[in-house]
């Protein structure tokens, strides 16, 4: 079994910046694509951020230039800089992994959740 965990969420006033992290751990033979999603209340849930095994990135056009997606494939983690925060960044941020274990196929992952608010 594998298990995400996200830090750093928080409280920022717009303008601001904050640094998301989540990290992989249990039963682990490789991680494909890794991602960051979003949902705001009320609002469907939404990718934010993609990054490859190979390194390639996605973003969604509203954080285009703003965020910055990056991996450790040796610590199995992946993380969002946040940059230029605006009040419509706030929703909770789901880290998301496509895991194998050794002998298995992927089998994709989510994360509990870290709750965002970019508020004056």
């Amino acid at each position: 079994q594998v298990q995400l965990k996200e830090s750093g969420g928080g409280l920022v006033q717009p303008g601001g910046s904050l640094r998301l992290s989540c990290a992989a751990s249990g039963s682990i033979f490789r991680v494909d694509d890794m991602g960051w999603y979003r949902q705001a209340p009320g609002k469907e849930r939404e990718m934010v951020a993609l990054i490859t095994k190979g390194g390639g990135t996605i973003y969604a056009d509203s954080v285009k230039g703003r965020f910055t997606i990056a991996r450790d494939n040796a610590k199995a983690t992946v993380d969002l800089q946040m940059t230029s925060l605006k009040p419509e960044d706030t929703a909770v941020y789901y880290c998301n992994m496509d895991v194998a274990s050794a002998g298995s196929r992927p089998t994709n992952y989510w994360g509990q959740g870290t709750q965002v608010t970019v508020s004056s």
